[in-house]
């Protein structure tokens, strides 16, 4: 048996969370609802919001609770198998990493932010119910799910600081690879070019 908190524990929890985050789950609901892939459908984001918007909300929940789980799971893991703070935080962006960059599908995948909702859930679960609150409030006001998963991001840092400031580190660093990946959402913000519901 691994003691806890060794390097090799804490690798083998990345490595698994990585791989566990390249797996697009939008495209395997998406073929068992048989809609077209969502790479090549209308945002071409493999993610919830785009299936949503070619398949309709059930296939959408599907695909957002399993892309939460995937970031939930091995975080929780971590947890259980008695990483640090630290060390689950790592497992957590190793999850969200592979849902963007995933290793199954020529490292183009999506934006993160429904695995890191489940990576927060298991890690920071009152700053991640605040963000999510957030969230929603954005989006009723706005209706545009890319502004409202900004702001939410954006707010975390803030609000783990505040309620849960051990993980002020994960929260930054999501903030900044999710805000990142938005730049593209950014651009059409900018320009009010950005669809909404």
């Amino acid at each position: 048996m691994i003691a806890p908190e060794t390097p090799i524990l804490t690798v083998l929890l990345c490595a698994a969370a990585y791989f566990m985050g390249s797996i697009l789950f939008a495209l395997p609901v998406s073929r068992l609802w048989r809609l077209p892939d969502p790479r090549a459908q209308g945002s071409g984001n493999p993610g919830a919001t785009n299936v949503y918007r070619i398949g309709g909300w059930l296939p959408a929940a599907v695909t957002l609770a399993l892309d939460a789980a995937k970031g939930w799971l091995p975080v929780w893991l971590a947890h259980a198998g008695g990483l640090s703070v630290i060390g689950q935080a790592m497992v957590a962006l190793c999850a969200v990493t592979g849902h963007m960059i995933p290793v199954f599908y020529r490292f183009k995948g999506g934006k993160g932010v429904a695995t890191a909702l489940g990576a927060g859930l298991a890690l920071a679960p009152a700053t991640t119910l605040v963000m999510m609150a957030i969230w929603v409030l954005a989006m009723w006001r706005w209706r545009i799910s890319a502004l409202a998963s900004l702001i939410a991001v954006i707010s975390g840092p803030v609000i783990s600081a505040i309620i849960e400031p051990d993980t002020l580190p994960l929260f930054g660093l999501l903030a900044l690879l999710i805000v990142v990946r938005h730049r593209n959402n950014l651009i059409r913000l900018a320009q009010n070019r950005e669809s909404g519901f």
